[in-house]
């Protein structure tokens, strides 16, 4: 780190505010490059005051320099640079920037879309558009968000669309876009879209930035709980065990461990005792994570090691149809084997394996149980499994 980075991060005063202003008189771009070379290792409080530097420097004789550092971008300063801008705009910098958001590079066009939230040109609408489904995650944050903001029908219902596409990404570009965006009344069919995905746990990783989860529960009951226990089964391998500060999930637990347990918040509080098991036995889990994150994840386990297991595991068989959602959770837990048995004879084939997987685990898979199973099965795949079991 130089010597101006160090005083741009630094706690004196009078170097942080001298070297911000030269960084923005001299439009110093590799100053700033480094500066964002720098994200992984400066504290999150350390890069909010360096945005408020950064904006504090700008006034009507340097604002236009910002767009230097349009070149290189970080989530932890475009607010800080695009609401400069925007307090200075005038019709030529809008003409400009709309320029380089026509031609510009991927990371300009970041900045770009972000400066038109402040400034709602419409002749912007055609590039957000475009750019919404980009290959670059920022670029389709800040388009969504924008459009959002414009609240365009066109990006809406486009979004909606692919929500029904067979291909699971497009299902999931199609979540991303709409929680950016923000408007709650796509919840239900973003539900709709998690149920039947195979990417359930990456969606439902999405869900709770558009709804927290304690919204959610007040208002979508089940869908929330079958939202919880998809982010429970993704904590670790598919999503970032950080999330369980971002949504308050020892809070969350709290409040269904006080609630008059049911069949569906007995699934998730197994399903979560379990996980928290695995997340605090293998270190690879939490290896790369922060104290805080490490320390609430602990927390959790210490919490939820106070469920009354064994009530719940006789309140979960309620969950054992083919109907429900939580079925496949309640077969991990459940000991009830007339009513597993029963689901032998459902109509779902995957539910059907699962029931016979389940079954040998409880060394309860005999002949008969296994020739009931194959009734119903079509898929040759899984009938070769269920033989081998």
């Amino acid at each position: 780190m130089n010597d101006k980075l160090k005083k741009l991060t630094g706690k004196n005063k009078n170097d942080y505010e001298h070297a911000a202003q030269e960084m923005i008189d001299n439009a110093d771009a590799v100053l700033f490059k480094e500066l964002i070379a720098n994200d992984d290792f400066l504290f999150d409080f350390v890069k909010q005051n360096v945005a408020q530097r950064i904006y504090n420097a700008c006034s009507k004789t340097n604002y236009k320099n910002l767009l230097k550092f349009f070149d290189y971008y970080s989530p932890y300063y475009d607010e800080a640079i695009i609401s400069a801008l925007a307090k200075y705009a005038d019709e030529d910098l809008t003409d400009e920037i709309l320029e380089m958001f026509e031609t510009g590079t991927t990371t300009q066009k970041t900045y770009c879309a972000k400066y038109f939230s402040y400034i709602q040109d419409p002749l912007a609408l055609d590039c957000l558009r475009e750019n919404a489904y980009s290959d670059n995650d920022s670029l389709n944050a800040n388009c969504a968000a924008t459009l959002g903001m414009f609240e365009d029908e066109v990006s809406y219902n486009k979004a909606l669309e692919k929500l029904k596409s067979d291909d699971d990404f497009e299902k999931l570009s199609a979540v991303k876009f709409l929680v950016m965006y923000g408007n709650k009344e796509a919840l239900g069919t973003i539900f709709n879209a998690m149920k039947t995905s195979s990417m359930a746990e990456n969606i439902a990783g999405e869900i709770p930035y558009l709804a927290d989860l304690f919204e959610l529960l007040n208002n979508y009951y089940e869908d929330a709980l079958l939202t919880i226990n998809y982010i429970i089964n993704g904590l670790g391998e598919i999503l970032s065990p950080a999330l369980v500060l971002d949504f308050e999930l020892k809070e969350v637990f709290e409040n269904l461990i006080s609630a008059e347990p049911d069949s569906k918040i007995a699934a998730v509080l197994l399903n979560a005792q379990e996980k928290f098991e695995t997340l605090t036995e293998n270190d690879e889990y939490l290896f790369d994570e922060d104290k805080e994150t490490k320390n609430e994840i602990h927390g959790i386990k210490r919490l939820l090691q106070g469920i009354n297991k064994k009530q719940l595991t006789r309140i979960v068989k309620a969950e054992l149809n083919e109907d429900s959602p939580f079925v496949y959770t309640a077969l991990d837990f459940s000991d009830d084997l007339l009513a597993i048995r029963e689901l032998l004879k459902c109509s779902n084939q995957t539910i059907i394996l699962k029931t016979a997987e389940t079954l040998k685990r409880l060394n309860s898979l005999d002949d008969t149980a296994k020739t009931v199973a194959l009734v119903k099965i079509t898929d040759e795949n899984i009938k070769s499994i269920i033989r081998a079991l």
